[in-house]
C-alpha cells in the first residue's frame, strides 16, 4: 500500500530541511508498504524551490507542487489532488518526526479497519512542542502537549476516499486558523473514528519568543477570529460555538484573566522581556496567551456583531 505524506510550506526553509530529511529517514515499512512526500510550497520566497530542485537526488520520495500563496487550506487539498497514495497522512512543514513514523501510522490504521469492518477512522498523532532547532527529538512529552482537537493536521493519516467523501477542506479560510477543525467537524458528522496513536510522534519546532514576535501573534489572532466565524457560520452549533469560543463565558473569562483589558501585549512588554532575558520564553509565551486570547474573543465578537451575528 502506498502512503502519500501531503505537506503544505510556506517560507520555512530551514526546518523543512530537518522535516524531509526525517521523513527520508524512516524504517523500512511493512512489505508491500511505500511511500511518498507531496510537498506544496504555498508561494515561498525563502528559496525552498530551489533547495529542493538541488537536493532532489536526496530526497527520492519527495514530489513538488508549486502554487500562488493562497494558504494551507488550498494547498492541501492540491496535495490531495496530486496524491497516489491510498492513504494520506497530513503533517505541516515544521514537524520533524520519529524513524518508525509512518511505520505505528499504517499498523494502527490496519488494526482499526481490521477491528471496524470499515475504514472510517484515522489516526492522530502526538505532537510535542520545542523550541529546539539543533535537536527537537530531545524534548520530553509535556502535559501542555496535549490537545483536545477532533481533527488538526499536524499529524493525522486517513483514507483518501473517506477523505474525498468529506468534501477536503474549505478554500474560503483563506486567513489563519479552523480549517482543519472544521474538517474534522464534517468527519465527525460522517461517523468517522478517532484513534489514538501517540507512537507516531512529531516534535513541533517553532521559534522562542522574542517581542519582535508580537505584532505577527496580534495579527493572528484577529485573522483567526474572522476564520472562527467562517466555521461558525458553516456549523453554527453550541459545540462550535465553544471550540472558538464565542460565547459569553469565554469572553468573561478573557476580561477576568487580564483584569479587562490591563493586562495586554503592550503592559506586559517590560515582563515578557525581564522573562525572555532570564532564559524563559516559554514561560513568557504562556502569559503572552491570555491577552492574545482576549484580543481573538473581542475581535470575534466584534465581526459578529458587524455581519448581524447573535
Amino acid at each position: 500500500m502506498l502512503v502519500s505524506v501531503v505537506i503544505p510550506t510556506y517560507n520555512r526553509l530551514p526546518i523543512l530541511q530537518q522535516c524531509l530529511r526525517a521523513l527520508e529517514a524512516q524504517l523500512p515499512l511493512d512489505p508491500g508498504d511505500d511511500f511518498e512526500v507531496v510537498l506544496v510550497d504555498d508561494g515561498s520566497t525563502d528559496g525552498t524551490v530551489e533547495w529542493i530542485q538541488q537536493e532532489a537526488a536526496e530526497l527520492p520520495h519527495v514530489r513538488l507542487i508549486c502554487q500562488e500563496h493562497g494558504g494551507p487550506a488550498i494547498g492541501r487539498n492540491l496535495g490531495v489532488d496530486h496524491a497516489n497514495g491510498e492513504v494520506i497522512i497530513f503533517i505541516d512543514s515544521d514537524l520533524v518526526v520519529v524513524p518508525d513514523f509512518l511505520q505505528h501510522h499504517l499498523r494502527s490504521l490496519r488494526q482499526a479497519w481490521q477491528r471496524d469492518g470499515d475504514r472510517l477512522c484515522f489516526t492522530y498523532g502526538a505532537v510535542i512542542n520545542t523550541h529546539n532547532f539543533e535537536s527537537p527529538e530531545s524534548e520530553p512529552h509535556k502535559l501542555s502537549d496535549l490537545s483536545w482537537a477532533y481533527f488538526a493536521t499536524g499529524n493525522v493519516a486517513i483514507d483518501k476516499t473517506v477523505l474525498q467523501e468529506s468534501g477536503l477542506f474549505d478554500p474560503s479560510f483563506q486567513l489563519y486558523g479552523w480549517e482543519d477543525l472544521e474538517l474534522g467537524e464534517r468527519l465527525r458528522r460522517m461517523g468517522v473514528r478517532l484513534v489514538r496513536c501517540p507512537a507516531a510522534a512529531g516534535y513541533h519546532w517553532h521559534p522562542p519568543l522574542n517581542l519582535e514576535q508580537v505584532p505577527e501573534l496580534v495579527r493572528k489572532e484577529r485573522e483567526r477570529a474572522k476564520m472562527g466565524l467562517v466555521f461558525y457560520k458553516k456549523h453554527p452549533t453550541r459545540r462550535v460555538r465553544f471550540i472558538i469560543q464565542f460565547t459569553i463565558w469565554h469572553r468573561l473569562l478573557w476580561e477576568l484573566l487580564t483584569l479587562g483589558g490591563l493586562l495586554n501585549e503592550r503592559s506586559l512588554r517590560p515582563l515578557l522581556a525581564w522573562l525572555i532575558r532570564r532564559g524563559h520564553p516559554g514561560v513568557a509565551m504562556e502569559l503572552l496567551r491570555l491577552p492574545l486570547n482576549r484580543i481573538s474573543v473581542v475581535a470575534m465578537q466584534r465581526e459578529a456583531q458587524a455581519a448581524g451575528i447573535a
